[in-house]
Protein backbone atom coordinates (compact mmCIF):
# COMPACT_ATOMS: atom_id res chain seq x y z
CA UNK A 1 0.00 0.00 0.00
CA UNK A 2 1.55 3.67 -1.15
CA UNK A 3 0.27 6.83 0.30
CA UNK A 4 1.35 10.42 -1.31
CA UNK A 5 -0.39 13.27 0.09
CA UNK A 6 0.29 17.17 -2.03
CA UNK A 7 -0.36 20.11 -0.74
CA UNK A 8 -1.90 23.07 -3.23
CA UNK A 9 -2.17 26.59 -2.80
CA UNK A 10 -4.57 28.72 -5.06
CA UNK A 11 -5.99 32.38 -4.87
CA UNK A 12 -9.70 32.33 -5.10
CA UNK A 13 -12.18 35.54 -4.71
CA UNK A 14 -14.08 34.39 -2.12
CA UNK A 15 -18.47 34.66 -2.66
CA UNK A 16 -18.69 31.22 -4.04
CA UNK A 17 -15.80 31.11 -6.54
CA UNK A 18 -15.47 27.56 -7.94
CA UNK A 19 -12.46 26.33 -9.13
CA UNK A 20 -11.84 23.15 -10.73
CA UNK A 21 -8.67 21.25 -9.03
CA UNK A 22 -9.02 18.27 -11.26
CA UNK A 23 -5.88 18.97 -12.80
CA UNK A 24 -3.79 18.57 -9.51
CA UNK A 25 -5.53 15.43 -8.93
CA UNK A 26 -4.68 13.57 -12.34
CA UNK A 27 -1.16 15.31 -11.28
CA UNK A 28 -1.08 13.74 -8.09
CA UNK A 29 -2.30 10.46 -9.20
CA UNK A 30 0.03 10.11 -12.03
CA UNK A 31 3.02 11.00 -9.56
CA UNK A 32 2.05 8.48 -6.80
CA UNK A 33 2.53 5.45 -9.64
CA UNK A 34 -0.72 3.71 -8.16
CA UNK A 35 -3.10 2.01 -10.45
CA UNK A 36 -6.19 1.39 -8.01
CA UNK A 37 -7.25 2.96 -4.97
CA UNK A 38 -8.33 6.02 -3.44
CA UNK A 39 -7.72 9.75 -3.97
CA UNK A 40 -9.40 12.79 -1.46
CA UNK A 41 -9.29 16.26 -1.97
CA UNK A 42 -9.31 18.04 1.58
CA UNK A 43 -9.90 21.56 2.27
CA UNK A 44 -8.54 22.87 5.70
CA UNK A 45 -10.49 25.64 6.91
CA UNK A 46 -14.31 26.85 8.27
CA UNK A 47 -16.03 28.79 5.19
CA UNK A 48 -14.76 26.48 2.11
CA UNK A 49 -15.98 22.76 0.24
CA UNK A 50 -15.15 20.83 -1.89
CA UNK A 51 -17.66 18.63 -4.52
CA UNK A 52 -18.18 17.72 -7.58
CA UNK A 53 -19.71 18.97 -10.36
CA UNK A 54 -19.72 19.69 -14.50
CA UNK A 55 -17.61 22.50 -14.61
CA UNK A 56 -19.51 24.96 -17.26
CA UNK A 57 -20.54 28.08 -16.86
CA UNK A 58 -24.59 27.38 -16.85
CA UNK A 59 -24.54 24.46 -13.79
CA UNK A 60 -21.71 26.99 -12.04
CA UNK A 61 -24.07 29.80 -12.07
CA UNK A 62 -26.91 27.49 -11.45
CA UNK A 63 -24.99 25.94 -7.91
CA UNK A 64 -23.98 29.44 -7.06
CA UNK A 65 -27.88 30.48 -7.16
CA UNK A 66 -28.77 27.16 -4.86
CA UNK A 67 -25.81 27.86 -2.29
CA UNK A 68 -27.40 31.39 -1.98
CA UNK A 69 -31.21 30.22 -1.34
CA UNK A 70 -30.04 27.56 1.15
CA UNK A 71 -27.52 30.26 3.22
CA UNK A 72 -28.36 33.83 1.69
CA UNK A 73 -25.05 36.23 2.23
CA UNK A 74 -27.95 39.01 3.93
CA UNK A 75 -29.37 37.19 6.64
CA UNK A 76 -28.42 38.03 10.41
CA UNK A 77 -25.97 35.07 11.87
CA UNK A 78 -25.24 34.20 15.37
CA UNK A 79 -21.64 34.04 13.82
CA UNK A 80 -21.54 37.36 12.67
CA UNK A 81 -22.58 39.29 16.04
CA UNK A 82 -20.02 36.76 17.89
CA UNK A 83 -16.94 37.74 15.63
CA UNK A 84 -18.34 41.06 13.71
CA UNK A 85 -16.52 39.96 10.38
CA UNK A 86 -19.91 39.30 8.59
CA UNK A 87 -18.84 35.83 6.93
CA UNK A 88 -21.58 34.09 8.96
CA UNK A 89 -23.34 32.73 5.76
CA UNK A 90 -19.81 31.40 4.63
CA UNK A 91 -19.40 29.11 7.37
CA UNK A 92 -22.99 27.72 7.18
CA UNK A 93 -22.14 26.76 3.56
CA UNK A 94 -19.45 25.11 3.80
CA UNK A 95 -20.74 22.92 6.22
CA UNK A 96 -23.55 21.48 4.30
CA UNK A 97 -21.05 20.95 1.24
CA UNK A 98 -18.25 19.44 3.19
CA UNK A 99 -14.16 19.60 3.30
CA UNK A 100 -13.67 16.73 1.11
CA UNK A 101 -14.53 13.96 -1.36
CA UNK A 102 -12.64 10.62 -2.00
CA UNK A 103 -13.11 9.07 -5.29
CA UNK A 104 -12.11 5.59 -6.68
CA UNK A 105 -9.45 5.22 -9.39
CA UNK A 106 -8.16 2.39 -11.02
CA UNK A 107 -6.16 2.10 -14.26
CA UNK A 108 -7.80 4.24 -15.68
CA UNK A 109 -8.22 7.45 -13.70
CA UNK A 110 -10.43 8.41 -11.28
CA UNK A 111 -13.88 7.08 -11.46
CA UNK A 112 -15.73 10.22 -12.32
CA UNK A 113 -18.52 10.81 -14.85
CA UNK A 114 -17.72 12.10 -18.35
CA UNK A 115 -19.02 15.76 -17.08
CA UNK A 116 -17.68 15.35 -13.70
CA UNK A 117 -14.92 17.10 -12.26
CA UNK A 118 -13.78 17.94 -8.14
CA UNK A 119 -14.16 21.44 -7.42
CA UNK A 120 -12.86 23.75 -4.29
CA UNK A 121 -15.57 26.29 -2.99
CA UNK A 122 -14.57 29.09 -1.20
CA UNK A 123 -17.53 30.90 0.59
CA UNK A 124 -15.86 33.45 2.61
CA UNK A 125 -16.38 37.26 2.01
CA UNK A 126 -13.16 37.93 0.42
CA UNK A 127 -10.13 37.00 -1.45
CA UNK A 128 -8.12 34.23 0.11
CA UNK A 129 -5.36 31.96 -0.40
CA UNK A 130 -6.64 28.34 -0.13
CA UNK A 131 -4.56 25.54 0.20
CA UNK A 132 -6.22 22.15 -0.25
CA UNK A 133 -4.70 18.15 -0.05
CA UNK A 134 -4.82 15.76 -2.25
CA UNK A 135 -4.19 11.91 -0.70
CA UNK A 136 -3.26 9.28 -2.68
CA UNK A 137 -3.89 6.01 -1.00
CA UNK A 138 -3.36 2.78 -3.05
CA UNK A 139 -1.28 -0.18 -5.19
CA UNK A 140 1.14 0.06 -7.26
CA UNK A 141 1.74 -1.71 -10.57
CA UNK A 142 2.33 -5.73 -9.24
CA UNK A 143 1.49 -5.36 -5.86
Amino acid sequence: MKVLTKKFTLQTEGFCDIRDVTPMVLETLAESGCVRGLVTVMVPGATAAVTTIEYEEGVLEDLKKAVERLAPADLPYAHDRAWGDGNGFSHVRAALLGPSVSVPFGPDGPALGTWQQIVLLDFDNRPRTRRFLVQVLGEGKGS
